[in-house]
C-alpha cells in the first residue's frame, strides 16, 4: 500500500471509478512466478547500473506471456540511447520512461496504456476528444505526460464537484474525460490523425522523428502541413530545440515552443488550458479585457444573456464557445454549435438568442427524467427534479423520481396522443437536512421527553435550517410564482416493504404575499413543520403498532408547484383524483384487475381525506356505479383551493392554515365546472349533462367520462397498466387535471405521486356450503384480506340498537378511548360497526382518524336499514388499513352476507359504552380470509393454541 501510493503520486486520488493495482517484484523469479500465478495488464521494469538483467527478463516474460505489456523505466535518461540503438535487438519491450523523480510518471504510463486501448470505442460511443503527441524522445515525454494528465483530471475532478447528485453522471464524466496518444514516428502520428480527426482537440509534435524508418529532421512540420491542410482550426504545436523552425511554426500557423526553455512546461501548461478551453470560461471584448468570467455552465449561460454584442462576436469568431464546452464534456452541445458561424446571423442579438436557446434545449433533454443539482439547472422545469440537499430521497421522492423518469423515457403520446402527461416542478430536500436540523438545533432528545405534540411544533418551528440550504431555497422561490405543497418524504413513506402514507403533514403555501422575505419564512416554517410531523401521535402510533423505532425515521422534503390556475384569489386544479390498479370492490362486470379512480374539483386533500367524490373504473368509464339518488346524495358539494388572499399564516394552526373550503357554487362562479358538472332535472327524474339548466349540481364528471372531453380514463388506465408493469406491484398513483389547452390545444394531466398497494398471496379458500351456522359469527361476500388468523378472543362492536347517524363524531371519540385501552395492554380486536370507516362526512360513516383505531386487526363496515354502506374509502386511510395488513370486511344486506349478533350478545361483556359494546370468547376467534374470492368469515374457535405470529395474515 505504501509503494502503491508513492507509485501513483499525489494524484492517483483523480481517478474516480477504479484504482489500478501495482504489485512488486524484487527479483527476476518473484517476477516470473506472480506472472504464472495471475493475469496482469502490462509489466515496469526498472533499469539502474544494471542494464543487462532487465532486458533478459523483458526477453523471458515476452517468451511466456507474449500479450503482456512491458514498460522499461529508466532512472537515467543517458542511457536512453543505449536502449534505441538496440531496439531491433531488443524487441521485447514496448515503450522506454524516464524517471525524473516525479512519482506521477507512474500514473502517466497506467493513463497512457489504458487510453490507447479504449481510444477506439471511447471515441466512437462516447465521442472523447483526443490529444496527440507526436515525440520520440523518452525523455520529453516522460516530462510531457504527467503534466497533460494532470491538466486532463484536474480539468474532470473540477466538472465532477459540479455534476449532479448521480453517481453514475459522475463517473460517465470521468470515462468521458479527454484521452491522450503518443506518437513516436511520421506513420504513426498519420494513422492517428486519419482515423481519429474528427476527434482532435489539439496536436502537439516534435520536428525531427523517424519517417519510413528513416530520421527525417522536418517530418513534424511535413505532418502538422497535413493536418493543418485538413483540420486548419485545430491548434497545434511545433517544438523543437532548435529555434529557427519556429518561423515554419508561424507559417503553419501553431504555436512554437523551445524544448531547451526553463519555462517549457509551464508554456505547454497555458497554451492546453487556454487553446483546449480549461478552466474557467473568461469573457473578454474586443482588446481582449476580461469582462466576465464563468465557473459553471450556470454562469455561461446567465454571462451570455447580458455581455456586450461585440463580446459575442469576439468569441463566437474564435470558435471560443464550442472549445470550452468541448472541453467540460458537453461534446454534443459543442458540436451542434461549433459548425454555426457568427456571419449566419443579421445581428449579435440574434446569435447570442441562438446560442441561449441551444444551451437550454440541450440541458433540458439532457436532464429529462433526472434529478439533477440545483446549482446545474438555470431554468426549472417539469422534465426534471432538482435536488436541494443530499442524502435519500425518502419513499415519495424515490416514487416522484421513477416517474419523472418513467414519462420521459416512454412516448405515451403513442398510446394517449390528445394529452400531456407530465409532473409538476419539483425539487426534493435529502434526509441529511433532516438530521443536520435535529442535531443543530438540539431537538432528538428533546422531544422524546415531550408529550404534548403542540410544543413539539413550537420547538421545530424556533429551529433553524442549514445556511446551505437557506441559500438554496432564497434562489430557488425566486423562480415560482405559484402556490406550492411542502410535502413529507420519509424514509420508509409510500416505499413497497414499509408502506407508511398520510400518516405526516402537508402545507399548501399560497407564495402570494408580495414581501418576498414572507414567502421565504413560511417556506422555511411549512418544512420545519413537517420535520415535526415524524413526532405527532399518529405517527407514534403508527411507528409502534409496525414495531419501528422512531429515532430510525428520516425525513426528506418534497417541494412541488401547484398544479391548477387562479380564478379570482384563489388557486386549484380543475380536477384531482387518485387512481388504483386493484379494485378490491368491483361491481358490474368489472374485475379487480381492472383498477378503480375517485376524481374530484379541486385540490387533492379532499380526495385523500374521503370526502364525496365521484367514483369510476378506467377500464369502464361510462358505468354508472351509483343509482341516480345515491348519486344526488353523495355528490361532492365543497371543495379546496389555494387562498390566495391568505397574506399571513400561521402553521401552527395545521395544514389547512393556506387552504380555503369552498361551495362548488364558487367554482361555477368562476367558469371550472363547465365540463365536470350534470343538473338533475326533477321533472323528469334524470340528470342532464352541464349547467344549461337550473337544478341540483352533480359532479359526475359526464362531459369528460361519458362524452370524452379529454382521454382522462384511457390515460389513467394506461398509467396503471405501466407503473404496475414497472414497479410489480399493484400501485395507486395520485393526479391533477389541467383542463385550459396549451398551444397545442391540449390538457394536462400531471402524476403527483406513486405509492404500492399491498398484495395479497391467494392461498386459503373460504367454502360457502361448509359454513356452520352455530359457531359462525360473520361471513362477507366482499372483503380485502387474505391469510388466516387466530390470535384474537376481543371484538369492539356497535350495538345496532345505540346507533344514531347523529352523533356518529361522538362515537369517533368513544372507539378511541375503547383503542387506546387495548393499545397499551398490547391487544388487537375485531371492529365491526355501520357506515363508512373513515371518511370525514359524519353523515356517511363514524370519521375515525386510522390513529383512533389502530389497534383493529378485522375491521367491517355493515349497513342498517336506514345508514346503507358505501364501501368507498380515503386514499390515505384506506392505504394504511391494507398496509398493516388489516382484514376489511364489507357486510350488505342481502345476498349471502350475514352477522350473528345473537352469538355477540351472549359473550362476556368486559365494557359498555354509550354506543359500543367490548366482548371477549373464551377461546380464539378463527378469521379466515379467501383473498382469491374475496370472501372472509369469522367463526368461533375450537381451543387451538394461538400460534407466536399470524399466520399468513398478508393483506
Amino acid at each position: 500500500d505504501r509503494f502503491f501510493e508513492q507509485a501513483m503520486g499525489e494524484v492517483y486520488h483523480l481517478s474516480l471509478s477504479s484504482l489500478p493495482r501495482i504489485t512488486g517484484a524484487t527479483s527476476a523469479e518473484d517476477a516470473l512466478e506472480l506472472l504464472k500465478e495471475r493475469e496482469f495488464d502490462f509489466v515496469v521494469l526498472m533499469v539502474g547500473v544494471d542494464t543487462r538483467s532487465p532486458l533478459r527478463l523483458a526477453e523471458r516474460i515476452r517468451r511466456r506471456n507474449p500479450d503482456v505489456k512491458i514498460f522499461l523505466l529508466l532512472n537515467n535518461s543517458s542511457k536512453i540511447g543505449l536502449f534505441d540503438e538496440n531496439h531491433t535487438q531488443l524487441p521485447a519491450r514496448d515503450r522506454i520512461f524516464v524517471w525524473n523523480g516525479d512519482s506521477k510518471i507512474f500514473f502517466a504510463m497506467v493513463k497512457l496504456l489504458e487510453d490507447e486501448l479504449n481510444l477506439e470505442e471511447d471515441t466512437r460511443v462516447g465521442l472523447v476528444r483526443v490529444i496527440l503527441l507526436v515525440e520520440d524522445s523518452p525523455r520529453y515525454y516522460s516530462r510531457y505526460l504527467p503534466m497533460l494528465y494532470t491538466l486532463v483530471f484536474e480539468q474532470t475532478q473540477e466538472l465532477i464537484a459540479e455534476a449532479n447528485t448521480n453517481e453514475l453522471d459522475k463517473v460517465s464524466r470521468m470515462r468521458a474525460r479527454t484521452k491522450i496518444v503518443l506518437a513516436t514516428h511520421y506513420e504513426e502520428a498519420l494513422n492517428y490523425f486519419i482515423k481519429y480527426q474528427d476527434y482532435l482537440a489539439c496536436v502537439i509534435s516534435d520536428v525531427k522523428f523517424k519517417r519510413s524508418g528513416l530520421v527525417d529532421d522536418t517530418a513534424g512540420i511535413s505532418f502538422l502541413r497535413y493536418v493543418h491542410g485538413h483540420r486548419a482550426e485545430l491548434p497545434m504545436i511545433l517544438q523543437s530545440s532548435d529555434p529557427q523552425y519556429s518561423s515554419a511554426a508561424v507559417e503553419l500557423k501553431a504555436t512554437f515552443m523551445n524544448k531547451n526553455s526553463e519555462t517549457l512546461l509551464q508554456d505547454l501548461k497555458t497554451f492546453i488550458t487556454y487553446s483546449l478551453g480549461y478552466g474557467h470560461f473568461v469573457y473578454r471584448d474586443t482588446q481582449g479585457r476580461k469582462i466576465a468570467v464563468a465557473r459553471s455552465m450556470k454562469d455561461f449561460e446567465n454571462h451570455l444573456r447580458t455581455i456586450p454584442d461585440e463580446s459575442i462576436l469576439y468569441h463566437a469568431l474564435k470558435n471560443h464557445f464550442s472549445l470550452w464546452l468541448m472541453a467540460r464534456g458537453e461534446i454534443q452541445l459543442a458540436r451542434i454549435i461549433s459548425p454555426i458561424k457568427a456571419t449566419d446571423f443579421s445581428s449579435p442579438k440574434d446569435l447570442r438568442e441562438y446560442i441561449i436557446d441551444v444551451i437550454q434545449n440541450y440541458r433540458i433533454d439532457k436532464d429529462k427524467g433526472k434529478v439533477v443539482n440545483f446549482d446545474e439547472s438555470a431554468v426549472l422545469d417539469w422534465r426534471n427534479i432538482v435536488s436541494l440537499g443530499t442524502g435519500s430521497l425518502g419513499g415519495k421522492g424515490r416514487g416522484l423520481a421513477f416517474i419523472n423518469t418513467l414519462i420521459n423515457n416512454l412516448d405515451f403520446s403513442q398510446i394517449v396522443p390528445d394529452i400531456n402527461i407530465r409532473t409538476p416542478r419539483t425539487a426534493i430536500i435529502g434526509t441529511d437536512e433532516f438530521e443536520v436540523f435535529m442535531q443543530r438545533n438540539n431537538l432528538l432528545n428533546r422531544v422524546m421527553e415531550i408529550e404534548d405534540y403542540g410544543e413539539i411544533r413550537k420547538a421545530f418551528m424556533a429551529g433553524e435550517l442549514s445556511f446551505n440550504l437557506r441559500k438554496k431555497l432564497r434562489t430557488f422561490l425566486q423562480l415560482l410564482n405559484r402556490p406550492l405543497a411542502i410535502r413529507s418524504s420519509s424514509i420508509f413513506e409510500d416505499s413497497l416493504l414499509h408502506p407508511f402514507a398520510g400518516i405526516f403533514e402537508t402545507y399548501v403555501l399560497p407564495n402570494s404575499d408580495p414581501d418576498f422575505n414572507v414567502r421565504f419564512t413560511q417556506l422555511q416554517e411549512a418544512i420545519r413543520m413537517v420535520f415535526a410531523s415524524i413526532f405527532s401521535p399518529e405517527a407514534r402510533m403508527y411507528f409502534e403498532a409496525v414495531n419501528y423505532r422512531i429515532e430510525e425515521e428520516k425525513m426528506a422534503i418534497v417541494i412541488q408547484e401547484l398544479v391548477g390556475n387562479q380564478f379570482d384569489n384563489y388557486y386549484y386544479p380543475h380536477i384531482s383524483g387518485t387512481a388504483q390498479s386493484y379494485n378490491y370492490y368491483p361491481v358490474a362486470h368489472m374485475e379487480p384487475d381492472d383498477g378503480c379512480a375517485v376524481v374530484a374539483l379541486g385540490l387533492g386533500r379532499y380526495v385523500v381525506e374521503g370526502e364525496k367524490a365521484w367514483r369510476f373504473s378506467p377500464k369502464y368509464p361510462t358505468l354508472q356505479i351509483s343509482s341516480l339518488r345515491d348519486q344526488l346524495k353523495t355528490s361532492q358539494v365543497n371543495f379546496y383551493a389555494a387562498d390566495l388572499a391568505r397574506r399571513e399564516l400561521n402553521l401552527l394552526d395545521g395544514e389547512e392554515a393556506g387552504l380555503s373550503k369552498l361551495d362548488i357554487s364558487v367554482a361555477e362562479s368562476h367558469g371550472a365546472m363547465m365540463h365536470l358538472a350534470s343538473v338533475y332535472d326533477p321533472n323528469n327524474d334524470r340528470i342532464e349533462p352541464g349547467l344549461a339548466v337550473a337544478g341540483p349540481r352533480i359532479l359526475n364528471f359526464a362531459n369528460i367520462l361519458q362524452f370524452d372531453y379529454m382521454p382522462l380514463a384511457k390515460t389513467i388506465e394506461v398509467i396503471l397498466d405501466v407503473v404496475h408493469e414497472a414497479l410489480g406491484t399493484a400501485v395507486e398513483i395520485e393526479y391533477a387535471v389541467d383542463l385550459m389547452p396549451d398551444a397545442s390545444h391540449k390538457t394536462s394531466f400531471y402524476l403527483l405521486q406513486i405509492k404500492p398497494m399491498v398484495g395479497a398471496d391467494e392461498d386459503f379458500t373460504v367454502d360457502i356450503d361448509n359454513i356452520e351456522p352455530g359457531k359462525t359469527i360473520l361471513y362477507a361476500e366482499k372483503s380485502l384480506g387474505n391469510g388466516r388468523m387466530r390470535c384474537i378472543r376481543d371484538l369492539i362492536y356497535v350495538v345496532p340498537s345505540r346507533f344514531d347517524k347523529l352523533k356518529t363524531e361522538e362515537m369517533a371519540v368513544e372507539i378511541e378511548q375503547f383503542n387506546d385501552r387495548m393499545r397499551k395492554q398490547k391487544k388487537e380486536y375485531v371492529l365491526i360497526g355501520p357506515g363508512r370507516w373513515g371518511s370525514r362526512d359524519k353523515f356517511i360513516g363514524i370519521p375515525v382518524k386510522w390513529s383512533q383505531i389502530s389497534s383493529a386487526r378485522i375491521i367491517v363496515e355493515t349497513d342498517l336499514s336506514d345508514f346503507p354502506l358505501d364501501a368507498s374509502l380515503g386514499s390515505h386511510f384506506f392505504h394504511n388499513v391494507t398496509s398493516m395488513n388489516v382484514g376489511y370486511f364489507s357486510v350488505n344486506t342481502g345476498g349471502k352476507n350475514f352477522i350473528q349478533y345473537d352469538l355477540l350478545d351472549n359473550q362476556e361483556i368486559l365494557e359498555e359504552g354509550k354506543f359500543f359494546r367490548h366482548i371477549r370468547f373464551e377461546n380464539d376467534l378463527d378469521i379466515v380470509m379467501d383473498g382469491k374470492k374475496r370472501q372472509s368469515l369469522i367463526r368461533l374457535g375450537n381451543g387451538v393454541e394461538c400460534p407466536d405470529l399470524f399466520m399468513d395474515a398478508s393483506v
